[in-house]
């Protein structure tokens, strides 16, 4: 765990609200002021470095607490890339918690101007093309660091083609803490 007492609460609250489906005794959380505020968060799931489940909160419309209990359970049962989590894998899932800064509008020119723009490793991206919407926490950078694959990625991830471009797409930045079980 974490010594950040908001990391530390944070994992403990994701934690045993998963664990809570599966029956087993929830662990103490410490309180801490921040848990009532309003926050959004994601909860990812990993299993041996893999990707098992990610679900969150783009914008702030619950309690700390309860934004990261329900994002954590949305990540183990909710991910329709994955099969539900089981009780059997419970023990060999590690999870982090990010808590995320409001978006900022991101102004560019074109592509090749929010690509100069972008910065790795820091930047949480939403992309928005008409109803289709989705987004990379920064950590996502680990695994894609060039800005182009990035991008690419994020639009596949938005149902759209990889190379598509359009002057409607709207680009938001933030960034993140984040805590991570060892």
């Amino acid at each position: 765990m974490p010594s950040d007492p908001l990391g530390s609460s944070l994992l403990t609250l994701a934690r045993n609200a998963i664990g809570k489906r599966f029956g087993v005794a929830e662990c103490a959380v410490a309180a801490h002021p921040s848990l009532q505020d309003l926050g959004a968060t994601f909860v990812t799931l990993t299993q041996d470095g893999q990707l098992r489940g990610c679900i969150g909160s783009l914008e702030a419309h619950r309690t700390l607490a309860d934004d990261v209990a329900e994002n954590a359970v949305a990540a183990a049962f909710r991910d329709p890339r994955f099969p539900l989590l089981t009780s059997d894998e419970l023990d060999r899932t590690r999870v982090e918690v990010s808590l995320l800064e409001p978006a900022q509008p991101f102004v560019f020119a074109d592509e090749d101007d929010a690509l100069a723009r972008l910065r790795p490793g820091r930047d949480g991206l939403i992309l928005t093309h008409g109803l289709r919407r989705a987004t990379f926490l920064p950590q996502v950078w680990e695994t894609l660091p060039n800005a182009r694959q990035f991008l690419a990625q994020l639009k596949l991830k938005a149902g759209l083609p990889a190379d598509f471009w359009d002057k409607k797409i709207t680009l938001s930045r933030y960034g993140v803490q984040k805590w991570k079980e060892t």
